[in-house]
């Protein structure tokens, strides 16, 4: 019968030696972090409401890191282009990315072969905030309330259009899976940016446009447009007199966009454990709320852990709509 082969002993010393000294260096290698400027690559262009939520934070976790967290546009394909960078860096904690719902709960499907998984190639810092619509129509439609708009849309079917901000937005998205829930349908006019989309709402060129709050909210007042509900799952401190969608007639139905931070898939749990930390002080920080509450956002601080089950569940969710709405971009 062959003897088995026998593990040297100096051999199996060095591998023990070896690995008590990666255990070690792992928490020495966490206390000197971050020694250096930390990228925060943030995946569409500079000034936009993401933009501007980003810089906020960032700014608010380089005072409790010690180290300057520089922003990074990189805008492209929906967000999709550096959101793939961000996944393929190295694991260190010197690269992280601004993560979206567009990115990580939409891109996924809408686009045929995105570069990323959302779940597998991230390690999730926390969240930073959430942001609801508002449904406008034009004051020349005949209805004042949710249940008057699917009421119409029920009785012309397919006759209402409505504006997106493009194809694969949250606008458009929110507006479609609004649509599949309210069960009529609605003819998409996509623009190239909320602004032109907006600019033809007041024109009367469409019925219906979901915007986010704040350019919406002088419009409202001047009576350009009408506000009925808003997208969230309360009420929104900048619209307090208008019903949610779903206390006015889709209860369930929630379309809002949530923001975090997220590093490569690899990063060390002391490293995630420390932005984490830096993260939540920014976020629950009375300026950064402030500026939030400015852009029509609210702040939503959490664990690793939470926002994973966020992007899991985001992610679940838009996929359906997505696939409902027959979008689909070819890159």
């Amino acid at each position: 019968m062959p003897r088995k082969p026998m593990i040297r002993r100096d051999v199996l010393l060095t591998a023990v030696l070896i690995a008590g000294l990666a255990a070690q260096a792992a928490p020495a290698f966490a206390q000197d972090y971050p020694s250096r400027p930390i990228a925060l690559i943030v995946p569409y262009a500079a000034g936009g409401g993401n933009d501007l939520m980003a810089r906020t934070a960032a700014e608010k976790m380089s005072t409790t890191l010690g180290q300057q967290i520089v922003i990074e546009n990189r805008g492209g394909a929906g967000g999709s282009i550096a959101t793939r960078q961000i996944a393929k860096a190295a694991p260190d904690g010197y690269t992280l990315g601004l993560g979206g719902t567009g990115t990580l709960a939409i891109n996924p499907t809408l686009y045929s072969n995105v570069g990323y998984d959302p779940r597998r190639d991230f390690a999730p810092i926390g969240l930073i905030a959430t942001s609801a619509l508002v449904v406008c129509v034009h004051p020349s439609l005949p209805v004042r309330s949710i249940g008057e708009l699917i009421a119409l849309a029920k009785q012309e079917a397919g006759k209402l259009n409505y504006a997106s901000a493009g194809t694969g937005s949250g606008i458009h998205l929110g507006t479609e899976y609004f649509a599949t829930m309210a069960g009529i349908k609605l003819t998409h006019i996509p623009y190239k940016g909320s602004g032109p989309a907006l600019t033809d709402l007041v024109g009367g060129h469409v019925a219906v446009y979901f915007s986010s709050l704040p350019p919406a909210l002088a419009l409202v007042k001047e009576g350009k447009v009408r506000a009925l509900a808003v997208t969230g799952a309360k009420r929104s401190p900048i619209f307090p007199d208008l019903p949610t969608v779903a206390e006015a007639a889709l209860p369930g139905y929630e379309a809002v966009l949530h923001y975090g931070i997220v590093a490569p898939a690899g990063t060390s749990r002391p490293i995630i454990d420390r932005l984490s930390a830096a993260l939540r002080a920014a976020v629950m920080s009375e300026d950064l709320k402030a500026r939030l509450a400015n852009d029509g956002a609210e702040p939503l601080a959490s664990t690793p852990e939470e926002y994973a089950a966020d992007i899991d569940r985001e992610e679940t969710k838009w996929s359906k709509v997505v696939k409902v709405s027959g979008a689909k971009v070819n890159e």
